[in-house]
């Protein structure tokens, strides 16, 4: 019987909001298998923001693990709330796509997500870039999927239960594989929005970047593969002031100035210069 990869979700993601800020709570990812020498390595797959450092330090322990045990982390892409405890796993090569690497040093100032240190949490690392045909171990491999940012990757990882694509923010929450529509955009909508057909087309089971993971059945519904579970602290229901509006998509955002973007990248003259 083939041996597949383990994957592990060690951090839940979650679609949480307030009118005051996000939560931006992403998934965080553990990929185990053998390497070429048949050596089992530990693959760590978008290790979130500081506010949930001591969460995952948890979710490591509980799993026999300490940050040392990771070989090595793979960022979809370079946005705050996916990238602040790279320095936990200082010791491990950090990868991540050429495009993503080059604009994490020079990101738009519009760009909310992608902070101007961005680059140099980054750099401070053992950073080396991957892309589309690249393995990060044998049969584990990365698909380009930009739009959401311009180097944003899936891991693609065999399982018994067929392709299983980790997306990132190429596909935030399960309901955008039937909108077709990246809800948030900092790069390019159109590429996004293929970005989304190629996942819909390539995965049987999609790990996406801030909801459960879920496959689509033959019906056409999504079959999440583990329940909701969140306990909220704080905050107690009846409270004063304390509102729950009712269910909603989120309205997608481009970012302004991704015009800018695309023609410095083709090499034309826009309208005003990104700083």
């Amino acid at each position: 019987m083939a041996q597949y990869p383990r994957i592990d979700v060690v951090l839940g993601g979650y679609d949480l909001g307030t009118d005051v800020g996000l939560a931006a709570f992403c998934s965080v990812v553990l990929i185990e298998a053998p390497d070429a020498s048949g050596a089992l390595r530990r693959i760590l797959v978008d290790p979130a923001h500081v506010g949930r450092r001591r969460f995952l330090l948890d979710a490591l322990a509980r799993r026999g693990l300490t940050p040392t045990d990771i070989d090595l982390v793979v960022l979809t892409h370079a946005h705050w709330d996916h990238i602040q405890n790279l320095d936990v796993f200082d010791h491990a090569p950090i990868y991540l796509h050429p495009d993503e690497r080059k604009y994490a040093q020079r990101p738009h100032r519009n760009d909310w997500a992608t902070p101007q240190w961005t680059g140099a949490i980054i750099e401070r690392q053992d950073a080396r870039e991957i892309a589309e045909g690249g393995e990060l171990l044998p049969g584990i491999g990365v698909v380009d999927m930009p739009g959401h940012s311009p180097g944003s990757i899936g891991i693609s990882v065999p399982t018994e239960a067929g392709l299983a694509v980790i997306t990132g923010d190429a596909l935030h929450f399960a309901y955008v594989l039937r909108t077709g529509i990246n809800p948030l955009v900092f790069w390019d909508a159109e590429q996004a929005k293929r970005s989304i057909e190629r996942i819909a087309a390539l995965a049987d089971v999609i790990y996406p970047g801030h909801d459960r993971p879920f496959r689509v059945a033959k019906s056409g519904e999504i079959e999440y593969l583990v329940p909701f579970r969140l306990t909220v602290n704080g905050i107690q229901p009846g409270m004063e002031g304390l509102e729950f509006p009712p269910p909603t998509q989120r309205v997608p955002w481009v970012m302004p100035g991704v015009e800018e973007q695309l023609a410095r990248l083709r090499g034309t003259t826009p309208a005003t210069t990104p700083t």
